[in-house]
């Protein structure tokens, strides 16, 4: 019985080395083939862009002299081109819009009554590409109008040539923007949103200040030799 209990023993020792053998050897293998390398050299996007990321983008901004007032744009994607992974610099893209204003100084649910009124003129939007070899930029969109004269709106309440955008009887909003096709070096374009509006002094009061809300928009541009798909043309767009 001693004898083949050695044996049984040896076995089992021989065993339990091998195992430890193969499983450091294993692990040696795991750690030698991690994907770490590939994807630290994998290149970063030239442009990084919340839109392009989240299918959103939303800004809040204050303006000096006019403390409570927060102005907030909104920028989505249409249901023409929703997935804004696969916008190519060929093919049209759709992207809607709104800009809005609320006084902070009051309760959300406080009466419309006891807030401040605030009214945009005019809103200019321009753009600017962004190319893998620094080449020419091009302006895939552009906007330049008084407010109420393009907003979603057909019946804004306006004021001086400038429409109301107090948040909640007001609000400019354009849906269905194209923009245009580009050169199949672009990797990204950047809209840049300039307002002028008129925020009242004091609410009831007749005195407006005057103030100019700017906001830069980064979009990421997919390589591709095909064009963006588009799922349906817009009836109202540009």
């Amino acid at each position: 019985m001693s004898g083949l209990s050695g044996l049984v023993v040896a076995a089992l020792v021989a065993c339990l080395s091998s195992c430890s053998v193969l499983d450091r050897s294993g692990a040696s293998d795991d750690a030698s083939g991690t994907p770490s390398s590939t994807s630290t050299a994998t290149s970063q996007p030239l442009v990084d862009s919340q839109f392009t990321r989240d299918g959103t983008f939303q800004s809040h901004i204050s303006a000096d002299g006019v403390k409570g007032i927060d102005f907030v744009y909104t920028l989505y994607p249409t249901k023409s081109t929703p997935r804004t992974n696969e916008w190519f610099p060929r093919g049209s893209k759709y992207f809607s819009f709104t800009f809005q204003a609320y006084d902070l100084s009051q309760k959300i649910r406080a009466p419309f009554a006891t807030k401040r009124k605030v009214y945009l003129q005019t809103m200019k939007v321009t753009s600017n590409t962004i190319t893998v070899d620094g080449g020419k930029t091009q302006h895939p969109y552009r906007l330049e109008a008084l407010a109420k004269d393009v907003t979603f709106d057909p019946e804004p309440l306006t004021l001086r040539q400038s429409m109301l955008i107090s948040s909640p009887k007001g609000a400019f909003e354009l849906r269905n923007q194209r923009i245009a096709p580009t050169s199949l070096k672009t990797r990204g374009l950047e809209l840049s949103f300039t307002a002028v509006v008129f925020v009242q002094a004091k609410v009831g009061g007749s005195a407006y200040v005057r103030r100019v809300i700017k906001q830069t928009v980064p979009i990421q541009i997919f390589e591709s030799d095909k064009p963006t798909e588009v799922s349906s043309i817009p009836v109202d767009a540009n």
